[in-house]
Order: C-alpha cells, then sequence, then structure tokens
C-alpha cells in the first residue's frame, strides 16, 4: 500500500488492486483519525475505484460504432452485462510518489475492443483530495470513451446528502433505464437541499447535475463536499437499504448503457480525456 499525509488528511491507496483508494481519513486535532469513505483494502464495498474505460453497464452483448459491432463479455460473477470497464480489476504501477501525491499507471487496459493506457495522479493539499483519471485510446481506431469514479461513503441513521440535479433515470429489473422523468416527481430523490437518503433501493443515474455534492455525517460531525469537473455532468446514487452500511456516490461522464444512447467521447487513436473529482471535508457542529 502507499501511504499520502499532508497532516490534514491521509490518503492510502493500492496500486496492486487497480489504484484504488482504500482510506482517506481526516485528521482531527485532538482526535482519531475521521474515515471520510467506508476503509478497506479498496474492493468489494469500500475506498473508491477508477471506472474506466466507461461507467456502469453496457446491454446488448456489445455495441455497434460507426457501423462495426464489437462484442464485450461479462467481466463480473453475477452480472448478465459488461460493467465499469477493466480498470477497476487490474493492476495499476505506482509511477511517482511524494509525501502527498501519488502517480499510478495502467499500461494495457484491454477489454472488448478497448486498448487504452489509463493514469491516476492523487494529491493531498490542505486536507483536500484531488483525484486526476487520464484515459488514452490505443486501440487503432476511433472508440467511444468514458470515464468516472465509485467512492463508497458510510451511511449511518443520520447521513445527509445534497446533490442538485434535474432528471433521474429509472431503471427496470436488469438495472438498464427505462425513462427519465424530473427529480420533482420523485420528491425522496429530490436532494435540491441536504436530506436523508431514501429507505427504498435506489441505482439511479442523475443529469442536469450542477457537479457538486455534499455528504453530512452528524454521527462523526464531519461533512465532506465533491466538486466534479465538467467531464462528470452526471452521478449515480447507488443506496441498497438503510441497513446496508453504505453508499456510492459515482460522479461519471455518461448515463447507464450510453452504448446504446448518447453521452460518451470518441476518441481517435492517441487522443485522451481526462477528468476530475475533488473530495473536501470540514468539521460541523452537532445537535
Amino acid at each position: 500500500m502507499v501511504e499520502l499525509n499532508d497532516g490534514y488528511s491521509s490518503l492510502v491507496l493500492v496500486p496492486e488492486k487497480a489504484a484504488a483508494i482504500a482510506r482517506y481519513d481526516a485528521l482531527v486535532i485532538g482526535g482519531a483519525p475521521v474515515p471520510l469513505l467506508k476503509p478497506g483494502d479498496g474492493t468489494g464495498t469500500s475506498g473508491c475505484q477508477l471506472l474506466v474505460p466507461w461507467s456502469n453497464r453496457i446491454s446488448g452483448g456489445g455495441f455497434t460504432f460507426e457501423g462495426r459491432f464489437h462484442a464485450i463479455a461479462p467481466n463480473m460473477p453475477g452480472e448478465a452485462f459488461p460493467i465499469h470497464g477493466d480498470g477497476f480489476q487490474k493492476a495499476w504501477r505506482l509511477a511517482s510518489r511524494t509525501d502527498t501525491e501519488a502517480e499510478l499507471v495502467l499500461e494495457e487496459g484491454a477489454i472488448g475492443p478497448y486498448r487504452y493506457r489509463g493514469s491516476v495522479t492523487y494529491a493531498l493539499q490542505n486536507g483536500t483530495l484531488e483525484a486526476r483519471l487520464i484515459v488514452e485510446n490505443r486501440a487503432g481506431m476511433r472508440l467511444p470513451y468514458g470515464l468516472g469514479f465509485h467512492p463508497w461513503f458510510r451511511r449511518g441513521d443520520s447521513t445527509l446528502l445534497e446533490a442538485k440535479a434535474k432528471r433521474v433515470w429509472l431503471e427496470d429489473e436488469r438495472h438498464l433505464p427505462v425513462g427519465v422523468v424530473p427529480v420533482r416527481e420523485r420528491p425522496a430523490w429530490d436532494f435540491d437541499r441536504p436530506i436523508p437518503l431514501p429507505l427504498e433501493w435506489v441505482n439511479n443515474a442523475f443529469d442536469g447535475w450542477d457537479r457538486r455534492a455534499t455528504i453530512v455525517q452528524p454521527e462523526q460531525g464531519i461533512a465532506v463536499t465533491l466538486a466534479a469537473s465538467p467531464e462528470l455532468d452526471v452521478y449515480i446514487l447507488y443506496s441498497p437499504s438503510p441497513d446496508a452500511g453504505f453508499f456510492c456516490f459515482e460522479p461519471v461522464s455518461h448515463t447507464v448503457d450510453a452504448h446504446h444512447g448518447e453521452g460518451l467521447t470518441t476518441l481517435e487513436d492517441g487522443e485522451t480525456m481526462s477528468a476530475t473529482m475533488r473530495l473536501e471535508w470540514e468539521v460541523v457542529e452537532t445537535d
């Protein structure tokens, strides 16, 4: 593992486990470190994973692009469709590091038609974490790409979420989109102001997002603000139940199954795409 520390926050990375974040902790003066993400080894239901060269599911056994069908097989046990690319499944190489910054590289990403180079830079400054993910198309042809981040947050009894969006995509039993409605038609999912997470299952993409979100954890006395770069104009909220102990807030560049819709970015061979996520924390007063 690789640990970064700027005196305000500490970050633990796992290059051999897909360059994932295993821990991101606030170093609160006079107290024990406070986990800002659900701690673990960076896999399963913890930390934060990288989504490259796309986010979420692709239906239909693959996709057609510029008149050619590209097959992609499922890549996760129990999943009917390929999901999240392969960046989260491969070992990355630590390219450079200081006490507060590290760059990790995946030289040979390969899934379906995709051949790519991925790199991610994690940096701490005054406690704020900035993660910048870059993908370079090396497939020898034009292809549509997407990027995203998959952080897992602790869900407590009083956790609040604020994330303003205009629309929410509904899903079917296969977790594929079946239409879109204004968020105001789903009051329990309207996070225009800080509200508790819904009691029921949520696994939906939201668009018309202002690329900012705040997660308040009153039990910890901490609030985390997430800010995303313009490329990440969609978020996916995954919250299975109140007693799951976690939820995911995923800033991504496109909606679910975008290979059969729109929102992906076409890259020429050798062209790159990048996206950035920032996480900033502060101590908040609790009743």
